[in-house]
């Protein structure tokens, strides 16, 4: 058995999962927003995002945390070397994951805000800031798909 592979594999079903809360979360806060004087429908939408946030979101972020570590640890250990850690892409996708993992927990402040009652600002807004971990995942993406270029 490949174990590299199989921790990739899983690695990116993690990420999956964690791209598609940190895209619908914000969706979530538009309606919600929308709908602010409704006290019904905001209930819905508090228990909608609460429960993305702590069964899926919270758990693929910590899995694609952790399989991920696990690949670096097969890189430096078995193929690379320490030099893995000056590779470009490699520095690249690290920023990706540090600004993705901070705007995942701007997202989860915002989200106790809003269960507060508090404002967290427009749906126009969150309209565009949904669109940042798509932004990031193409920076991403592309820096390890293309790594061979800085070997």
């Amino acid at each position: 058995m490949n174990w590299y592979d199989l921790v990739r594999g899983l690695h990116i079903l993690a990420v999956i999962a964690w791209m598609a809360g940190l895209l619908y979360l914000p969706r979530l806060f538009v309606y919600h927003i929308q709908n602010a004087g409704k006290a019904e429908v905001t209930g819905v939408f508090q228990v909608m995002e609460r429960n993305l946030l702590r069964m899926i979101m919270n758990p693929a972020m910590i899995a694609t945390w952790l399989f991920g570590a696990v690949l670096v640890w097969i890189n430096v250990a078995q193929r690379w070397g320490w030099r893995f850690f000056w590779e470009p892409w490699f520095i690249v996708k690290m920023i990706g994951i540090v600004l993705i993992t901070g705007y995942h927990h701007f997202l989860a402040a915002r989200l106790k805000k809003l269960q507060n009652g508090e404002t967290i600002g427009s749906e126009k807004l969150w309209r565009k800031l949904n669109e940042v971990p798509f932004v990031l995942a193409i920076i991403m993406v592309l820096s390890v798909t293309l790594e061979y270029c800085s070997r």
